[in-house]
C-alpha cells in the first residue's frame, strides 16, 4: 500500500484547508484509514479515522471543525479542516490500517501551518 498526501499549506486562523490522501497498491486489504498529526516536540496523535463501513471517529480537539470522508472510486480519503486554530499547526500524516497483517502504512506527511 502506498499513500500520497497533498493539500497542506499556510492559512490564517479561522481559515480552511482540505487534505487528500490517495492510496494505491493492495487497497483491498485496507480496513480503515485515518489522519494523524505531529507538532514539534509532541507525540503523533490521531485526528480522524474512517472505516470501510464508513464509521468515523474524531479527536475531541477537532470535533465539529474537521470532517473525514472517502471517495472509493478514486481510492482517496479527505480531511476537510474548518475554523483552523494555531494549535492545529503540525505535520499531518495519512494512515492505512491492515488488520490481517497487523500493519500500518504511512504517507510522507504534509505540513499545515495556521498563523494567528
Amino acid at each position: 500500500v502506498q499513500l500520497v498526501e497533498s493539500g497542506g499549506g499556510l492559512v490564517q486562523a479561522g481559515g480552511s484547508l482540505r487534505l487528500s490522501c490517495a492510496a494505491s497498491g493492495s487497497i483491498f486489504s485496507i480496513n480503515a484509514m485515518g489522519w494523524y498529526r505531529q507538532a514539534p516536540g509532541k507525540q503523533r496523535e490521531l485526528v480522524a479515522r474512517i472505516t470501510n463501513g464508513g464509521t468515523t471517529g474524531y479527536a475531541d480537539s477537532v470535533k465539529g471543525r474537521f470532517t473525514i470522508s472517502r471517495d472509493n472510486a478514486k481510492d482517496t480519503v479527505y480531511l476537510q479542516m474548518n475554523s483552523l486554530k494555531p494549535e492545529d499547526t503540525a505535520v499531518y500524516y495519512c494512515n492505512a490500517q491492515v488488520i490481517i497483517t497487523n500493519y500500518d502504512y504511512w504517507g510522507q506527511g504534509t505540513q499545515v501551518t495556521v498563523s494567528s
